[in-house]
């Protein structure tokens, strides 16, 4: 009887699991407000809105109300509020928060809840956002703006699943740290570059597959293997060290100044010069987030040079603003816009003329 014991007590004990997944789509959104002393005064109860954007299938937008929401406040605070604006209206789970952003990015103020949206419309934040006092603090040393940011997840599918069979967890992918190492290294360089008198090499192969006006360049009939060295005298170096960078790794190099508006600009350029377009899109959404009376004309001029239609329509939005076109007429960048792109003036007359019967 002892020796049967012991034999059950040792015999492995058989294991099953599960595991619970929840399935959600979170998104960022940035609401930028400049000039914001001007909205004071507009009344209690009236609101100004971001865009509206898409999260998880539904739509939202952030309003605030520069003289509150409530009567009893008597415009003491600034209210701030994310609405479901649109979808399907069984009721949608989600979790928010809203945080008001000052120029380096340092969060002032925030707040976050989970909620239930019931049907469209509903708003749910806080109708005392900011005191008064401290937001007239923040504006005195931020440029009289500021950004809200929503960071918003959408909770949309809850459900348990057998977990017993081990799953074998897969390393990151880091394709892109060894095509990086191989422009670093140099191996195997087939191909010279010279620009602006520095000298750049590069494997034809790599450079072919990304950019088929290098595949044309390098192995087509107007291929160049004749030369020792391919000149390129119309970029400057920071700007095709760039572009290599990007061509082997599908990102910027981290050290490069994404700040400069002339740099992004010429990296546009460039990028639609050699077929790129996930690049060309990248330099054009950062240009889209700094365009400013000083560069909206330049910015419009190249977006209708090289056919950046959201960049575009993103400088003819700016141009619309009450007073802005008045300025910008006086920069030395409309000159230039007029005499490139005469045409563009029925874009911008189209845009700030009021509808008709107003």
């Amino acid at each position: 009887m002892a020796n049967n014991s012991t034999s059950s007590v040792n015999k492995p004990i058989s294991e099953t699991s599960s595991r619970c997944l929840t399935e959600c789509v979170t998104i960022a959104h940035n609401f930028e407000v400049t000039k914001y002393s001007l909205l004071e005064g507009m009344g209690i109860g009236k609101f100004v809105t971001s865009s509206t954007f898409s999260v998880g299938g539904y739509e939202w937008n952030i309003l605030i109300y520069p003289d509150g929401s409530n009567e009893e406040d008597k415009a003491a605070y600034m209210s701030a509020f994310l609405c479901f604006c649109r979808g399907a209206t069984a009721g949608v789970k989600v979790k928010f928060t809203l945080s008001l952003l000052e120029k380096d990015g340092t969060a002032s103020v925030m707040g976050g809840e989970t909620r239930t949206f019931p049907p469209e419309g509903q708003t749910w934040g806080w109708a005392k956002f900011i005191d008064k006092s401290k937001l007239k603090e923040l504006l005195s040393r931020n440029d009289d703006c500021f950004t809200i940011r929503c960071v918003l997840t959408v909770i949309k599918d809850i459900r348990t699943e057998d977990a017993s069979t081990a799953l074998v967890p897969l390393p990151p992918s880091d394709l892109h740290t060894h095509f990086a190492n191989m422009l670093k290294d140099g191996h195997g360089m087939d191909v010279t570059f010279s620009v602006g008198g520095q000298l750049f090499s590069a494997h034809r192969c790599v450079l072919a597959a990304r950019s088929s006006v290098f595949k044309a360049e390098l192995f087509g009939q107007m291929k160049e293997t004749s030369l020792k060295c391919i000149e390129i005298d119309d970029m400057e170096t920071t700007i095709f060290e760039a572009l290599l960078h990007f061509i082997y790794t599908d990102s910027l190099p981290s050290n490069w100044d994404l700040d400069q508006n002339v740099e992004l600009q010429h990296l546009l350029v460039a990028a639609d010069r050699y077929g790129l377009d996930r690049l060309k899109a990248m330099c054009e959404g950062k240009l889209c987030q700094r365009i400013d009376v000083q560069t909206v004309a330049t910015t419009l001029a190249l977006a209708e040079q090289h056919h950046a239609a959201q960049l575009k329509g993103a400088c003819l939005t700016y141009l619309s603003s009450q007073g802005v076109l008045r300025a910008v007429k006086e920069t030395d960048g409309f000159k230039h816009l007029t005499a490139s792109c005469p045409w563009i003036m029925m874009d911008i007359l189209d845009k700030v003329a009021p509808p008709s019967g107003v």
